[in-house]
Parts: C-alpha cells; structure tokens; sequence
C-alpha cells in the first residue's frame, strides 16, 4: 500500500486524475485581493487555496484548504490526503470508531510525508546558515549564500488548514484542522432551513484550544492577547516548519512542554443524513472573513446560508450557484470598503476565497421563484456567536419571498440538532434557524436591530421629524450635488431632502 501511494505520487500526472468527481458539488472561487486608493483591486499574490470533491463506490469525499505563505502545503495536502483515503482505506463496514481513527492516521502521515519532502532544503538551509560570518562586510560569496538561502526559505515556507468533509455509509463525518468551516444546512418539514456549524475554529478565541495550551505549559491569557501565533490565527495547522520544529525560538511559545501547534484533526460524525434534505458547505478563511469584514462576524453563516438558498433557486448548475455566491461576497466586500462608512477599515483587503456546495437529495429549482421574476430575497440578521451556548432557542428567517405573499420575517422557535425529516418536494427556501453544533446546541439569538426585525416587533417608527429612516444612504450623492451646485446658487453643500 505504501508503495503503491509513493508511486502515485511520484508521478508527473495526478493520480487523482482518474477519480470520479462528485457531480453533486460545486465549487466557486475567487483569488486575494488589496484595494488601492480608487478602490481598484489587484491580486496580490497566486492563489493559496485548494479543494477537492470525489465519488467512489464506497463513499464520497470533500476538502478545502486554505494555504499560507505558498501554495506548496495546500497542493500536497489535497494530493496526499486523497490517497491516503481513497486507496482501500475506508469501507461501509468500518464503525464511527474506525472512521474517526482512519481520517486521524491520515493527516498524520500526510504531515509527516510532506516534511520529508522539505528535509533536504532544510539540512542545507542549517548548513548555509552556519557559513555567514556575523558582524562581516558583506562580500560576493556572502551575498550568495543569502541568495540561496532566500530561495530555500521560501521553498520551504508555508502552511496550511484543511476542512474535510466524508459521506460514508449515510453518514456525514467533519474532520478540521485550523479555521476554515463547515455548515450543514437541513430543510425541516416546516420549510425551515436549520443550520448547523459543525466544530469550531482552531484559534486562541477558542476555549478548548486554549485549555489544550495551557496543559503544555503556555499562558492562556498572553495567548489569547496575542491573537497571532507566527502571522497566523490558526493553533492547529498543517506544514509551517517553524512553529512545529523551532517553536521555543516563538516567545510566546516558548514555555510548552511538547508541540503547541499540532495538525491532528477533530473530528466531529458520523450524523445520519438519512431522510435529510440540504446542503452542505465548506468555506476557506477567506470567505468567511471577507463577510466578517463587510458585515460584521455575527451573521455569517446566515448569510451565507441565505446567499447559497438564493442562488440555488435560480442556477442552472451547482457549479455556477457555488460562483455566484463568492461573486457575491466579493462585490460586498468591495462595496463596503468604497462607502467610507463603518466597516471600510477593514475592508482594504480579503485573502483567496473557496466555497464548496454539496446537496443532500436537494433538486435545483426551475427558477419559477427566483429575485429577477418577483421573488424577494431579504438579508438574514440572526447573530451568530462563537461562544458555546446551552439555549435552545433561535430565530427563523425568510429567504425568498413571493411578490403577492405575505410579507414575514420570523418568529422565535424552539431548535434541536436533529430537526424534522422534509416532506418531498418540499421548497427548501423559505425560512433559516441557526445552530452552532460544537456541542450540539442551538446559538441564541438577540436580534440586531437591522432592517428585519423578528415577527411580532413594531415596524420602523419615524423619528422627532416624523421621518423613517431610509433603506439607502444619499449622504455621499447629496454632499457631491451641493459641491457642484453650490456656485452661483447660493446652496449649501450639505443637501439632504427638505
């Protein structure tokens, strides 16, 4: 067996090639991006990111991963994590427990195999470093070996994190390392579309992983302090040589008495997906943060959610649906670091984006319901928090509504992680509850005073003027109206309606 991947993976066509892919995936993406003054937008770098998306006999298999510093990590990751499952390895007799150990044993060797491939640059990397005299002019040989050590840094540089997803036996496994994500989306028989974020972000705002650094010895506060560990947010990855082989030379990481930053996987399956019917999604960091950065981190994963509801209703194909949707956050994105308003400091950038849809027994809409022929979509404003929640409450929300319907926006409701199986044909776009899975328990839900208020609530009352306030801001269109009007009329540059 270990042949036979070695072989594989040594040659010059993937072997990966040859699989099947899953026809019941798409996946969009879009690369990095820095906005300049103009708000203009240049890629900044290659694209970091990778993904795949198998069917075979047994099973069907996802990933999405998101690189750093290269994308060297994140390629052979997708390659060698494929291999490492799909030759043999699983099979629809192995339990929860044989699962669990099989995907664990394979991120394990996949690192290992990988820092073998980076042992020789390393080992002349030290050699090198141990031939530049310190406080020395200078000279040609000198500026060689720097030459050639620049190269090595970044051939060896680098990291990454991995969101896998597996569909074996009915059964849906999640296995993370790091901050990517993954949302399991099921349509109850109400038409209420229950969402599910399975596990948490492997980061210092993370209580689990903090308690897991503190057992090492590290301090828990100056962790959480620090937020960053080597440039990276993540406290579990895959690569990235320095944190894992030279981690007492990080101060803030100095004090651990083994590894800190490990890429074992946690796992979280096998749930039944029998009789459910939705979707599947798996996000890079950089989606997800290019929406935090636009709105704010509390209704990311509604919106999301609210975003791939939209766009299956009216796609053709899931390829186009998964695109559209990583347009989408792109242009708001871009949008709210062009409005100078609240949220534009931390729009002048988003990484590489990666979004990953897999339905379960979910059937493209014919597009009779869609924004362009009457349908309505409105935003979703449930916050989603990142703490972990006991409340078994949450909020539901309307999707698409028809033009003649009755407008509603939700109304509180009780949630629990297995939600009624849908009837069929059902419609699974017309309302959402939120659900944060870490421990199996619905997010609770405050509202945020945004434009859809929860069913029950008064509508937009107007202020001491006996004004409403408007949906959209003129201030920026009025403030250029006065400017260019003002002379020789005698106005005011600061217009507003009279």
């Amino acid at each position: 067996m270990a042949a036979q991947r070695s072989s594989l993976m040594q040659s010059h066509q993937s072997w990966t090639d040859d699989l099947p892919l899953c026809q019941l995936c798409g996946v969009g993406s879009a690369p990095n991006c820095v906005y300049g003054p103009d708000g203009k937008g240049t890629q900044s770098h290659p694209n970091e990111d990778g993904h795949f998306c198998f069917s075979t006999d047994c099973c069907f298999l996802y990933g999405v991963f998101n690189g750093y510093d290269g994308s060297r990590v994140a390629s052979f990751v997708s390659q060698r994590l494929t291999a490492e499952l799909l030759l043999g390895q699983l099979s629809t007799g192995h339990t929860d427990a044989d699962v669990h150990r099989i995907l664990s044993q394979a991120f394990d060797v996949v690192e290992k195999s990988y820092f073998e491939t980076i042992d020789d640059a390393l080992a002349e990397k030290a050699n090198l470093q141990t031939q530049l005299p310190e406080g020395v002019y200078p000279s040609a040989q000198t500026q060689k070996i720097a030459e050639r050590l620049k190269a090595l840094e970044q051939e060896v540089s680098g990291g990454a994190t991995a969101i896998v997803a597996l569909i074996l036996n009915d059964k849906l496994y999640i296995a993370n390392v790091g901050t990517n994500r993954a949302l399991l989306c099921k349509t109850t028989s109400d038409g209420q579309n229950q969402v599910i974020q399975i596990g948490r972000a492997h980061t210092t705002d993370n209580d689990d992983e903090l308690s897991r650094l503190a057992q090492l010895g590290l301090d828990p506060v100056r962790l959480r302090q620090t937020g960053l560990i080597s440039g990276q947010s993540s406290t579990r990855r895959i690569g990235d040589y320095k944190v894992k082989f030279y981690h007492t030379d990080i101060d803030v990481l100095s004090a651990a008495k083994q590894k800190p930053i490990i890429s074992e996987p946690e796992i979280h399956g096998g749930q039944s997906l029998e009789g459910v019917t939705g979707f599947l999604l798996l996000m890079s960091e950089g989606l997800i943060k290019a929406l935090e950065s636009a709105h704010g981190p509390e209704q990311v994963n509604q919106e999301i959610v609210a975003m791939v509801a939209a766009e299956l209703a009216q796609q053709s194909s899931l390829e186009a649906a998964a695109q559209s949707v990583v347009e989408r956050v792109k242009r708001l994105h871009h949008d709210a670091y062009v409005s100078g308003r609240q949220r534009a400091p931390h729009c002048g950038r988003h990484e590489d984006m990666t979004l990953l849809i897999r339905v379960i027994n979910y059937t493209l809409a014919d597009g009779s319901l869609t924004p362009t022929q009457g349908g309505r979509i409105y935003p979703v404003s449930v916050p989603y928090s990142n703490h972990q929640s006991t409340s078994k409450t949450s909020v539901m929300l309307s999707l698409v509504m028809p033009a003649q319907g009755t407008l509603t926006n939700g109304s509180n409701t009780a949630s629990t992680l297995e939600g009624d199986t849908p009837t069929a044909g059902q419609s699974p776009t017309a309302t959402l509850q939120s659900t944060n899975t870490h421990t199996q328990s619905s997010s609770s839900s405050s509202g945020d005073g945004s434009l859809f208020r929860q069913r029950g609530s008064q509508a937009a009352q107007p202020d001491e003027t006996g004004r409403v306030p408007p949906y959209v801001d003129f201030t920026q269109f009025y403030r250029l109206w006065g400017s260019d009007h003002s002379e020789g009329q005698g106005l005011s540059g600061d217009l507003g309606p009279q």
